[in-house]
């Protein structure tokens, strides 16, 4: 039997192999995530995933993922159920939290643990308000088509003007990882927006859906839905973009979960009104 003594805890980097375990946890907790994640993941910070094991048996996860010299972000934060209430979870917290060095970190928190969150240092920002359903379809306007690789390099440049860090790397696999599917807009010649669809464990995810308006956002989440042909999806909208949560609640979407953005300090700024939908809860 697992001792439940924190002294016993060993936390170390976690690797792609580990995933599946922490996903499962997630999946478990009802998050839904999605099932090829990990690759991408990873590729952004392969030293930012943490296991806490006793006697070789993972009972905690915590991930720190750096974004350049300024930024973090904080997620996966589990412990095995069976085994909470005996310091494990802040014994994996603290050690992975190091591994943001200096940086502001953010996070995405659950409502149980964000008073947790406030006496560690994390502020809230807004709250993101997850919407699932079965969206309601129509004819996609105009100016959409499926992403190719011929337009990597102009969604990495939008994606950096609506997140609080560049992070190419990420992008590179998110947008090309089997399952993933991505549009994009553009007006005028001119990229206005991009979106991304993946399957998730109990539902299609959408995310990121980053927009110039309305317009485009409505557009691109058309095409999106278009491609979930009638299945369940869900997207996570910051609660201050009144367009998002609209253009949610036209879809036929309900309110399922809700999570708060926290900072840990000032972070770049970033076209906040562009973003209609979150990429992920766990990277940000």
């Amino acid at each position: 039997m697992i001792s439940p003594a924190p002294h016993d805890l060993v936390v170390t980097r976690a690797g792609l192999d580990d995933w599946p375990v922490i996903s499962g946890w997630a999946a478990a907790e009802g998050w839904n995530p999605g099932l090829a994640d990990g690759p991408a993941f990873f590729a952004q910070d392969p030293e930012g995933f943490f296991l806490g094991r006793i006697e070789g048996e993972p009972v905690s996860a915590v991930s720190v993922v750096n974004y350049g010299a300024d930024y973090a972000f904080l997620g996966c934060y589990l412990v095995r159920p069976e085994l909470r209430g005996h310091g494990h979870g802040l014994t994996t917290w603290k050690t992975a939290l190091a591994h943001a060095g200096t940086r502001a970190v953010g996070l995405d928190g659950v409502v149980a643990q964000q008073d947790n969150y406030r006496q560690s240092g994390f502020q809230l920002a807004y709250r993101t308000v997850r919407f699932t359903g079965t969206a309601l379809t129509g004819d996609t306007p105009g100016g959409v088509r499926p992403a190719g690789a011929a337009d990597l390099a102009a969604i990495t440049a939008y994606d950096s003007a609506c997140y609080p860090a560049d992070r190419p790397r990420f992008l590179a696999r998110w947008l090309t990882t089997p399952g993933h599917r991505a549009v994009v807009r553009h007006h005028d010649g001119r990229l206005t927006g991009y979106g991304v669809i993946r399957p998730g464990h109990d539902s299609l995810r959408v995310g990121p859906l980053f927009a110039d308006t309305a317009e485009d956002a409505r557009a691109l989440f058309a095409a999106l839905a278009a491609e979930a042909a009638g299945r369940e999806l869900a997207i996570d909208v910051p609660e201050p973009n009144a367009a998002g949560v609209a253009l949610a609640e036209a879809a036929g979407l309900a309110p399922s979960f809700e999570t708060a953005r926290m900072y840990t300090g000032p972070v770049r700024a970033h076209a906040q009104g562009r973003v209609f939908g979150v990429t992920t809860l766990e990277l940000g």
